[in-house]
């Protein structure tokens, strides 16, 4: 527990260059000791000032690099499935960001490679289980004094959606992290999608169905809506109302300053994840590091980075058919005994 734990972070752009900082300079017992991007200057930069860091274009390479015990894979999605392979060949604790796999079959062959092993090494980067709110959401329907959850009413806006960003992106990329907080609230997988499609709105780039209205069923019979608008103009809103038998609980307001002058009054408003979700990632990654130094692995797991891909894959068809779809899981292997709580 003396030494720190060497992290190897794969990818430098706005979500590894930002690990790498907290890190740096937020999180305790660990360091930066290799970075790996395709863009090799951008790993620079996103490095430069740190001490003993190793920086490749080769992912491998990272991971072979001196000083490494653990391993951060902030690479695009796509890369994920040969990054978490090589950890686990490696022997080599890793946090991933989501998507573990944007395919259900690719994040099947991950699920089925660590149940090999026989041990958990990956931990799936849904940070929205280390928000504090959440935290008191779970704890309050975990208590039942709400009785049983009935509904989830969930809002994911952002002010606007990256080029290039598709209208299936807002379910498997955007809504995955709802699908995963309502398997992680509810502590039940959810069994069927079907999406519907209001009118776009005209800060939408042509041709992207945005915003879309996402209806979710679980295994018990809660129903789980999500309106999700990545081109709200306005500002990054996350909220969560669980509507359960004896009453109800809502989270997502008023997190932010109040300024009154002038004779009137306005609330600021986050302007992307990294400003609303800064305290859950800080959270996220120091029992990330706590836990790998301690030899254990917690948090969501490789099953919850599966049943995400197949509940997005299934929102997709949903979404272009539309149809209801129903989700067909895998048999789980004894490995996840139960929905990650």
């Amino acid at each position: 527990m003396g030494e720190l734990l060497g992290v190897a972070v794969l990818g430098a752009g706005h979500m590894g260059a930002d690990h790498i900082r907290r890190l740096d300079r937020v999180v305790s017992g660990a360091r930066v000791a290799a970075v790996a991007d395709p863009d090799a200057g951008r790993a620079e930069a996103a490095v430069a000032g740190l001490a003993g860091v190793t920086v490749h274009t080769d992912p491998e390479a990272a991971l072979d690099a001196p000083g490494v015990d653990a391993v951060l894979i902030a690479s695009p999605g796509p890369a994920h499935e040969a990054a978490l392979l090589g950890a686990f060949a490696r022997n080599l604790p890793v946090l991933c960001e989501k998507p573990m796999v944007p395919d259900s079959a690719g994040a099947l062959r991950v699920v089925e490679a660590e149940a090999r092993l026989g041990r958990r090494l990956a931990q799936i980067g849904f940070m929205r289980r280390y928000d504090a709110e959440y935290r008191r959401l779970k704890a309050l329907l975990d208590g039942g004094t709400l009785g049983r959850p009935l509904l989830l009413h969930c809002v994911h806006r952002n002010v606007s959606s990256p080029p290039g960003f598709t209208s299936a992106q807002l379910i498997n990329s955007s809504v995955s992290h709802e699908i995963d907080a309502a398997r992680w609230l509810l502590g039940e997988e959810l069994t069927a999608v079907t999406v519907r499609r209001p009118v776009s709105s005209k800060g939408a780039p042509e041709g992207l169905i945005d915003p879309q209205f996402v209806l979710f069923e679980t295994e018990r019979g809660a129903l789980v809506d999500v309106e999700v608008f990545v081109n709200c103009g306005f500002g990054y809103q996350v909220r969560c109302e669980a509507v359960c038998e004896a009453g109800a609980a809502r989270i997502g307001e008023d997190r932010s300053m109040l300024v009154t002058a002038a004779a009137s009054a306005r609330r600021e408003v986050a302007r992307d994840y990294l400003v609303r979700f800064a305290d859950a990632y800080d959270r996220e990654v120091q029992d990330w590091v706590d836990a790998t130094r301690a030899g254990r692995v917690t948090g969501p797991g490789a099953w919850d980075g599966y049943a995400a891909s197949v509940v997005a894959e299934a929102g997709v068809r949903a979404l272009e058919t539309g149809d209801r779809v129903a989700v067909e899981l895998a048999p789980r292997p004894d490995l996840y005994a139960s929905v990650s709580r």
